[in-house]
């Protein structure tokens, strides 16, 4: 069975965009892949320099996966600093790529662009992540569309390497991103993201939600207007959650006068908040049972750490370390 891998890292609440451009479509890989999801801390490293919050947004972001549905009987969940031969090969994969190509990387140029010090793990980003593919042969890589630009320079790691040292050393991945959740917007109409202030965390509590949903930014069209559903944050978001049916609706509401934005964002809020409803509880659930959420992690290291092994090791043998 082919492997599907992506990871998510724990600095702060994993919010809706989280949840629908990365999360809910890996989730759904479970069904035909074997599922290797990791929570990056040594990613996290780059910008969370306080242990305990570290550890907490760690525990909080297993608790999130398990809510949503990842099954550990078929699915590996694990620590990415559980897996130290991750750094060994990011080091291998370093020396096979250039600074022009790391300092093309989105992710360092945005870093650039908003000024102050910027450390060397945000430049060396790219050649992490490529290990974390790397290691366990993934086939496929769900990522949203801000990543897709560092796996295609993981795929071209891979391609150097092979033809370097031999084909097969390492597997090419493919990336996959859901068309219709390409880029999920922030209360501001920007891109979601916490870099920006402008999430939704995925856990409110309901009015906390509700409140949130209240805040997303429209344009100042009346009650009395006909309304535009394809430029509108709000529609943008209902419809990654409302059925076929419901989304039809509401955008039959958007066509005519008599419908406000306020009506759109109470709507928006009902099918959030039905979603999340069961998944918020079982979250908790998982949070007030961190012992839990330890065994799931260290049976998961366990796994990983065994298909790590295999690739590793090939890899050193080629490139010619003992």
């Amino acid at each position: 069975m082919q492997r599907a891998l992506t990871g998510i890292k724990p600095t702060g609440d994993v919010h809706l965009g989280n949840y629908l451009g990365m999360i809910r479509p890996a989730l759904a890989l479970q069904e035909k892949y074997e599922a290797y999801y990791f929570i990056a801390d040594y990613h996290a490293l780059t910008s969370v320099f306080d242990r305990e919050k570290l550890r907490a947004h760690t525990l909080e972001t297993a608790a999130t996966w398990m809510a949503l549905g990842l099954d550990p009987e078929r699915t590996i969940l694990f620590r990415q600093s559980s897996i130290p031969e991750v750094c060994e090969l990011a080091w291998i994969l370093t020396c096979q790529v250039s600074m022009g190509q790391l300092e093309r990387m989105g992710a360092y140029k945005q870093a650039r662009d908003r000024g102050g010090d910027i450390n060397a793990g945000i430049f060396n980003y790219p050649s992490l992540m490529a290990a974390d593919i790397l290691l366990y042969d993934s086939h496929v890589v769900p990522v949203g569309a801000d990543q897709k630009q560092h796996v295609e320079l993981c795929r071209d790691m891979a391609i150097k390497v092979n033809h370097r040292f031999g084909e097969g050393t390492l597997v090419v991945p493919e990336v996959s991103i859901q068309p219709d959740v390409a880029t999920i917007v922030g209360l501001d109409g920007q891109k979601m993201s916490k870099s920006y202030n402008n999430v939704i965390p995925l856990w409110l509590p309901p009015k906390k939600l509700r409140k949130l949903v209240m805040k997303i930014v429209t344009d100042s069209k009346g009650v009395d207007e006909v309304k535009d559903p394809d430029t509108c944050n709000v529609y943008s978001l209902y419809k990654l959650f409302a059925t076929p049916e419901q989304t039809a609706a509401l955008r039959e509401r958007y066509l005519v006068p008599g419908m406000g934005y306020g009506h759109a964002k109470e709507e928006l809020f009902q099918v959030v908040n039905a979603t999340l409803e069961e998944p918020r509880e079982r979250y908790h659930e998982w949070m007030a049972h961190p012992e839990r959420l330890e065994e799931v992690l260290a049976e998961g290291a366990r796994r990983a750490r065994s298909a790590a092994d295999v690739v590793l090791e090939r890899v050193r043998d080629r490139v010619g370390l003992i």
